[in-house]
């Protein structure tokens, strides 16, 4: 390639100026390559990520991120519980990016043969009891949970946090009723934030995620029930670009940062 008259004049002026010049090259091939890798090249459009409920906010953070980064670009969300995303995914329902609140979960949809290569895990979640600010009702357990007239409610079974609730219940030795199944974690915990319930098992997150609304309390069975959350572009994606560079974000430092100030755990 024919040389500018500035660059032969720059080259001109000596070894110095030259080895400036080759260093800011040798620079600039380093950060388009690094972009090139993430999938952050070319990305244009709306990326629509469906992602479960209890990640909402982080997602909601890396979302304005990621628009900042990609200038002309759109992220939306379909958030909820997990098992509703798959069964929407299953149905036909147009989206790029699928992050489930369990393996169990994710594997619905790869089954089925509907993600573009293996799903991999960002980050683990555990429970925690929600109650009222102050625990009004002194709860220390799980045990504590089955007191008389205590209002519990839990996430559906067929949703991660259901599964995790019934697990550490399970290695408690704690047999439950609750007043009512949620739909998603969310749900769970906005009905003691309401006051329609007393408690509730929720992940950790989302006891974060409400301030000062909730108090969350720890026990230890929650140490049998960390769920893995797992991420995954999918097959039929319509931005298959953006999905990519979307995905690439979460799993980064930048987006593990995110994700573990509020409150999520390491894989």
């Amino acid at each position: 390639m024919p040389r500018s008259p500035w660059t032969r004049r720059i080259a001109g002026a000596g070894t110095a100026a030259a080895v400036l010049v080759l260093s800011a090259c040798s620079a600039s091939g380093s950060h388009s390559s690094a972009s090139a890798e993430s999938g952050g090249q070319g990305v244009t459009g709306t990326v629509t990520v469906f992602a479960a409920a209890s990640l909402k906010e982080s997602f909601t953070t890396l979302g304005e991120r990621f628009e900042k980064e990609h200038p002309g670009t759109e992220v939306t969300f379909n958030f909820g519980g997990s098992d509703s995303l798959a069964a929407g995914i299953g149905s036909g329902a147009p989206a790029d990016v699928f992050a489930a609140a369990g393996t169990e979960t994710m594997k619905l949809v790869t089954d089925e043969g509907l993600t573009a290569g293996s799903p991999s895990t960002f980050v683990r979640n555990r429970l925690e009891i929600a109650t009222a600010p102050g625990n009004p009702h002194a709860i220390g357990s799980l045990d504590d949970l089955t007191a008389s007239g205590l209002k519990v409610v839990l996430c559906d079974e067929t949703v991660p946090c259901g599964a995790a609730a019934r697990t550490a219940l399970s290695a408690g030795g704690v047999e439950l009723e609750p007043v009512s199944y949620e739909r998603d974690v969310r749900s769970a915990l906005t009905k003691v934030r309401l006051k329609e319930a007393d408690a509730a098992l929720v992940y950790r997150t989302d006891v974060r995620a409400a301030g000062d609304k909730v108090e969350g309390v720890e026990f230890p069975e929650s140490a049998e029930a960390v769920n893995d959350y797992p991420i995954a572009r999918l097959e039929n994606a319509p931005n298959p670009s953006a999905a990519k560079a979307f995905v690439a974000l979460v799993k980064s430092a930048e987006g593990r940062k995110v994700l573990a100030e509020a409150g999520f755990l390491k894989p």
